[in-house]
């Protein structure tokens, strides 16, 4: 081979994974805006005061209403345990996930073997692999401090629950505050929650990246067409609007 034939086919290659580089950029970057256009349509616009969460947010104020109300207020008590015992579970489990993303960090040259040995070689770069890796870790990051904070915001509600005023004074301008503020803090607490739920889905769109770029787009997509879903048109939602 001569010199300007060997010269052609490195530019060739180049080119090759220039190309590659930039269409893994465009699926990062088309994962990055769903995941923000769908936060930002279902938390600050009017369409997404109609989703499932809203709904449900609604019945969170008639909840601290009707406790208001209330003597025995033991099992309103028992329900916050239950809601606190779950979102400590999902936080658990993120910082699981953060484990198993660092250990897939680190078995870098393993995983390169292994889709290098598929039929159809899939071995991305031991640098970009990294950068897949580092990004999943980032993510479940996120959803662990989203699902801490619901968890100490939960235990704050509890906290209100027991500082609720007795029923024999719930016509009171400061019974009428703690019921706003309560509810407040629920809300808050709920939101923190869906916000971790909704890293936990997209970080699964996201393997599909470890794959393809293109893959990237494909799961990404059907991520939001899910979760979209079961927002605005599941049973769940219809049953609440009912």
């Amino acid at each position: 081979m001569t010199r300007d034939a060997a010269f052609a086919g490195e530019g060739k290659h180049d080119g090759l994974n220039m190309t590659g580089y930039w269409v893994d950029v465009a699926a990062v970057g088309f994962f990055a805006l769903e995941w923000l256009v769908y936060a930002i349509t279902l938390e600050h616009t009017a369409y997404g005061r109609d989703s499932l969460s809203a709904r449900m947010h609604a019945y969170r104020e008639t909840w601290v209403r009707d406790l208001l109300h209330r003597e025995a207020r033991m099992v309103d008590m028992q329900i916050m345990a239950s809601l606190q015992n779950g979102t400590a579970f999902f936080a658990s489990t993120s910082l699981i996930a953060i484990g198993g993303a660092l250990a897939l960090l680190r078995a870098t040259g393993d995983a390169q073997a292994l889709l290098g040995a598929l039929p159809l070689d899939l071995s991305p770069q031991p640098a970009l692999w990294e950068v897949k890796c580092i990004g999943l870790i980032l993510i479940f990051i996120y959803t662990f401090f989203k699902f801490a904070w619901a968890y100490r915001l939960f235990n704050y509600v509890a906290i209100l629950f027991g500082a609720m005023p007795p029923a024999g004074q719930r016509d009171t301008p400061e019974a009428e505050a703690h019921v706003i503020r309560t509810t407040r803090l629920f809300e808050s607490a709920g939101q923190h929650f869906n916000r971790g739920q909704r890293a936990f889905f997209f970080a699964l769109g996201y393997l599909g990246w470890f794959i393809s770029p293109w893959l990237l787009f494909i799961t990404t997509a059907a991520v939001v067409v899910v979760i979209w879903r079961r927002q605005f048109a599941s049973n769940a939602w219809q049953a609440m609007g009912s």
